[in-house]
Protein backbone atom coordinates (compact mmCIF):
# COMPACT_ATOMS: atom_id res chain seq x y z
CA UNK A 1 0.00 0.00 0.00
CA UNK A 2 0.82 3.42 -0.74
CA UNK A 3 -0.76 6.81 0.53
CA UNK A 4 -0.75 10.07 -1.22
CA UNK A 5 -1.37 13.17 1.39
CA UNK A 6 -2.29 16.21 -0.33
CA UNK A 7 -2.23 19.25 2.05
CA UNK A 8 0.56 17.37 4.42
CA UNK A 9 2.29 20.60 6.09
CA UNK A 10 -1.39 21.59 6.96
CA UNK A 11 -2.80 21.46 10.68
CA UNK A 12 -4.46 18.13 9.83
CA UNK A 13 -2.63 16.76 7.02
CA UNK A 14 0.45 16.55 9.01
CA UNK A 15 -1.21 14.98 11.57
CA UNK A 16 -2.94 12.17 8.85
CA UNK A 17 0.88 11.33 8.12
CA UNK A 18 2.13 11.27 11.27
CA UNK A 19 -0.89 8.37 11.72
CA UNK A 20 0.33 6.34 8.76
CA UNK A 21 4.07 6.43 9.83
CA UNK A 22 2.60 5.31 12.73
CA UNK A 23 1.32 2.58 11.15
CA UNK A 24 4.01 1.51 8.82
CA UNK A 25 2.45 3.02 5.85
CA UNK A 26 4.46 4.17 2.36
CA UNK A 27 3.53 7.72 2.24
CA UNK A 28 3.86 10.22 -0.40
CA UNK A 29 2.99 14.09 0.14
CA UNK A 30 3.05 17.04 -1.78
CA UNK A 31 4.46 20.23 -0.25
CA UNK A 32 5.54 23.60 -1.22
CA UNK A 33 8.88 24.72 -1.88
CA UNK A 34 8.24 27.06 1.16
CA UNK A 35 6.36 24.40 3.39
CA UNK A 36 8.19 23.72 6.81
CA UNK A 37 8.30 19.94 7.93
CA UNK A 38 8.40 18.05 10.78
CA UNK A 39 11.64 16.51 11.08
CA UNK A 40 10.03 13.37 12.14
CA UNK A 41 8.41 13.26 8.80
CA UNK A 42 11.31 15.22 7.21
CA UNK A 43 13.63 11.95 8.17
CA UNK A 44 11.32 9.18 8.23
CA UNK A 45 11.91 6.46 5.08
CA UNK A 46 8.74 5.99 4.93
CA UNK A 47 8.01 9.23 3.47
CA UNK A 48 8.55 10.25 -0.23
CA UNK A 49 8.36 13.98 -0.70
CA UNK A 50 6.93 15.70 -3.65
CA UNK A 51 7.42 19.44 -4.06
CA UNK A 52 5.52 21.60 -6.19
CA UNK A 53 2.14 23.61 -5.99
CA UNK A 54 -0.52 21.09 -7.51
CA UNK A 55 -2.92 23.60 -9.33
CA UNK A 56 0.28 24.54 -11.05
CA UNK A 57 1.16 20.71 -12.18
CA UNK A 58 0.42 19.43 -15.75
CA UNK A 59 -1.25 16.40 -17.08
CA UNK A 60 1.99 14.31 -16.92
CA UNK A 61 2.62 15.56 -13.42
CA UNK A 62 -0.59 14.83 -12.19
CA UNK A 63 -0.14 11.19 -13.62
CA UNK A 64 3.10 10.86 -12.01
CA UNK A 65 2.02 12.23 -8.64
CA UNK A 66 -0.63 9.33 -8.63
CA UNK A 67 1.45 6.26 -9.70
CA UNK A 68 1.78 3.86 -7.52
CA UNK A 69 -0.96 4.72 -4.65
CA UNK A 70 -3.92 3.26 -4.37
CA UNK A 71 -5.07 5.86 -2.20
CA UNK A 72 -5.10 9.18 -1.94
CA UNK A 73 -5.88 11.77 0.74
CA UNK A 74 -7.01 15.11 0.48
CA UNK A 75 -6.31 17.69 3.56
CA UNK A 76 -6.15 20.70 1.15
CA UNK A 77 -7.02 23.87 2.27
CA UNK A 78 -6.51 27.95 1.73
CA UNK A 79 -4.44 29.95 3.45
CA UNK A 80 -5.83 31.71 6.43
CA UNK A 81 -4.69 35.29 4.92
CA UNK A 82 -6.24 37.89 2.34
CA UNK A 83 -4.72 36.64 0.16
CA UNK A 84 -5.22 32.78 0.72
CA UNK A 85 -8.82 33.59 0.69
CA UNK A 86 -9.60 36.17 -1.75
CA UNK A 87 -6.99 35.65 -4.86
CA UNK A 88 -6.33 32.83 -6.75
CA UNK A 89 -6.81 29.83 -6.93
CA UNK A 90 -10.45 29.95 -5.83
CA UNK A 91 -10.94 26.24 -6.79
CA UNK A 92 -7.57 24.62 -5.38
CA UNK A 93 -9.75 21.75 -3.58
CA UNK A 94 -12.07 20.63 -6.38
CA UNK A 95 -9.42 21.67 -9.64
CA UNK A 96 -7.20 19.00 -7.46
CA UNK A 97 -9.58 16.68 -6.49
CA UNK A 98 -11.42 17.00 -10.56
CA UNK A 99 -7.81 16.63 -12.40
CA UNK A 100 -6.66 13.14 -9.93
CA UNK A 101 -10.10 11.98 -10.83
CA UNK A 102 -9.62 11.92 -14.97
CA UNK A 103 -5.92 10.84 -14.40
CA UNK A 104 -7.44 7.83 -12.54
CA UNK A 105 -9.97 7.39 -14.92
CA UNK A 106 -7.91 7.27 -18.18
CA UNK A 107 -5.01 4.40 -16.57
CA UNK A 108 -5.19 1.32 -17.70
CA UNK A 109 -6.27 -1.08 -14.19
CA UNK A 110 -6.24 2.03 -11.71
CA UNK A 111 -8.24 2.31 -8.98
CA UNK A 112 -7.81 4.47 -5.99
CA UNK A 113 -9.83 5.01 -2.73
CA UNK A 114 -10.08 8.81 -2.66
CA UNK A 115 -10.38 10.20 1.34
CA UNK A 116 -11.41 14.22 1.10
CA UNK A 117 -11.40 16.22 4.55
CA UNK A 118 -14.60 18.33 3.60
CA UNK A 119 -16.89 20.03 6.54
CA UNK A 120 -20.36 20.08 8.09
CA UNK A 121 -21.30 22.99 5.79
CA UNK A 122 -21.99 20.16 3.35
CA UNK A 123 -25.52 19.44 2.93
CA UNK A 124 -25.58 16.19 1.43
CA UNK A 125 -29.20 16.56 -0.21
CA UNK A 126 -29.24 12.98 -1.60
CA UNK A 127 -28.95 11.73 1.93
CA UNK A 128 -32.25 14.05 2.86
CA UNK A 129 -30.37 16.34 4.89
CA UNK A 130 -32.10 19.58 4.75
CA UNK A 131 -31.10 23.22 6.38
CA UNK A 132 -33.42 25.00 8.66
CA UNK A 133 -34.51 28.57 7.01
CA UNK A 134 -32.29 30.63 9.24
CA UNK A 135 -29.30 28.09 8.29
CA UNK A 136 -30.27 28.41 4.52
CA UNK A 137 -29.64 31.82 4.38
CA UNK A 138 -26.12 31.92 6.47
CA UNK A 139 -24.99 28.99 4.23
CA UNK A 140 -25.98 30.92 0.92
CA UNK A 141 -24.03 34.14 2.83
CA UNK A 142 -20.73 31.71 3.32
CA UNK A 143 -20.92 30.67 0.34
CA UNK A 144 -21.57 34.15 -1.31
CA UNK A 145 -18.72 35.83 0.71
CA UNK A 146 -16.01 33.17 1.30
CA UNK A 147 -14.43 31.17 -1.73
CA UNK A 148 -12.56 28.57 0.01
CA UNK A 149 -15.90 27.34 1.48
CA UNK A 150 -17.55 27.56 -2.28
CA UNK A 151 -14.14 25.63 -3.16
CA UNK A 152 -14.57 23.03 -0.22
CA UNK A 153 -18.68 22.58 -1.27
CA UNK A 154 -18.20 22.07 -5.00
CA UNK A 155 -15.16 19.54 -4.30
CA UNK A 156 -17.55 17.26 -2.20
CA UNK A 157 -19.90 17.57 -4.59
CA UNK A 158 -18.27 16.85 -7.33
CA UNK A 159 -17.48 13.14 -5.44
CA UNK A 160 -21.25 13.01 -4.76
CA UNK A 161 -22.33 13.68 -8.09
CA UNK A 162 -20.24 13.68 -11.36
CA UNK A 163 -18.14 10.46 -9.29
CA UNK A 164 -21.07 8.74 -7.70
CA UNK A 165 -21.49 5.40 -6.28
CA UNK A 166 -20.88 3.28 -9.36
CA UNK A 167 -17.31 4.11 -10.60
CA UNK A 168 -15.14 1.17 -11.02
CA UNK A 169 -11.92 3.10 -10.56
CA UNK A 170 -12.53 5.55 -7.85
CA UNK A 171 -13.89 4.86 -4.11
CA UNK A 172 -14.49 7.95 -1.82
CA UNK A 173 -15.17 8.51 1.55
CA UNK A 174 -15.95 12.88 2.54
CA UNK A 175 -14.79 13.28 5.92
CA UNK A 176 -17.04 16.31 7.57
CA UNK A 177 -15.61 17.05 10.76
CA UNK A 178 -17.63 19.98 12.44
CA UNK A 179 -15.38 22.80 14.66
CA UNK A 180 -11.89 21.91 14.46
CA UNK A 181 -10.00 21.98 17.43
CA UNK A 182 -6.74 21.38 18.61
CA UNK A 183 -5.66 18.54 21.15
CA UNK A 184 -2.35 16.67 21.59
CA UNK A 185 -3.60 12.93 21.97
CA UNK A 186 -6.48 11.33 20.33
CA UNK A 187 -10.29 10.96 22.22
CA UNK A 188 -13.22 9.54 21.88
CA UNK A 189 -15.04 10.01 18.75
CA UNK A 190 -18.45 9.40 16.98
CA UNK A 191 -19.06 8.67 13.57
CA UNK A 192 -22.25 9.74 12.45
CA UNK A 193 -23.84 9.52 9.02
CA UNK A 194 -25.33 12.97 8.81
CA UNK A 195 -24.78 16.08 10.90
CA UNK A 196 -26.68 15.50 14.51
CA UNK A 197 -27.10 19.07 15.61
CA UNK A 198 -26.83 22.40 13.21
CA UNK A 199 -23.17 23.31 12.19
CA UNK A 200 -24.71 26.87 12.07
CA UNK A 201 -26.55 27.57 15.21
CA UNK A 202 -25.18 24.51 17.47
CA UNK A 203 -21.98 23.29 16.45
CA UNK A 204 -20.26 20.77 17.88
CA UNK A 205 -15.93 20.16 18.55
CA UNK A 206 -13.70 17.59 16.42
CA UNK A 207 -10.27 17.70 16.94
CA UNK A 208 -7.76 17.21 13.96
CA UNK A 209 -6.20 14.58 15.60
CA UNK A 210 -9.27 12.47 15.87
CA UNK A 211 -9.99 13.51 11.79
CA UNK A 212 -6.33 12.12 11.16
CA UNK A 213 -6.70 9.08 12.80
CA UNK A 214 -10.72 8.41 11.61
CA UNK A 215 -9.12 8.98 7.86
CA UNK A 216 -6.03 6.30 8.67
CA UNK A 217 -8.39 3.58 10.26
CA UNK A 218 -10.39 4.40 6.94
CA UNK A 219 -7.13 3.17 5.04
CA UNK A 220 -6.28 0.18 7.21
CA UNK A 221 -9.89 -0.90 8.46
CA UNK A 222 -11.33 -2.97 5.17
CA UNK A 223 -14.82 -2.85 7.74
CA UNK A 224 -14.40 1.08 8.03
CA UNK A 225 -13.93 1.52 4.70
CA UNK A 226 -17.11 -0.52 3.98
CA UNK A 227 -19.25 0.95 6.38
CA UNK A 228 -18.55 4.29 5.07
CA UNK A 229 -17.56 4.14 1.31
CA UNK A 230 -19.51 6.54 -1.09
CA UNK A 231 -20.98 8.46 1.94
CA UNK A 232 -20.03 11.90 4.10
CA UNK A 233 -19.70 10.61 7.88
CA UNK A 234 -19.78 13.45 10.25
CA UNK A 235 -17.07 12.66 13.15
CA UNK A 236 -17.36 14.44 16.55
CA UNK A 237 -15.98 14.26 19.84
CA UNK A 238 -17.45 12.49 22.26
CA UNK A 239 -16.80 14.81 25.10
CA UNK A 240 -17.29 18.76 24.58
CA UNK A 241 -14.99 21.27 25.62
Amino acid sequence: MRVLVLGATGATGKLVVKQLIKRQINTRILIRKSAVLDKEIQENPLVEIVVGNIDEFNVSEIDSLIDENNVIISCLGHNVTLKGVFGKPRYLVFNAIKRISLSVKKQANKKVKLILMGTTGYTNSLMGETNSMGETIIHSLLKLLLPPHRDNLKAANYLITEIGNKDEKIEWVVVRPDSLVNHDEESSYEICQSPVRSPIFNAGKTSRINVSHFMTELVTVDKTWKDWQFKTPVIYNKSID
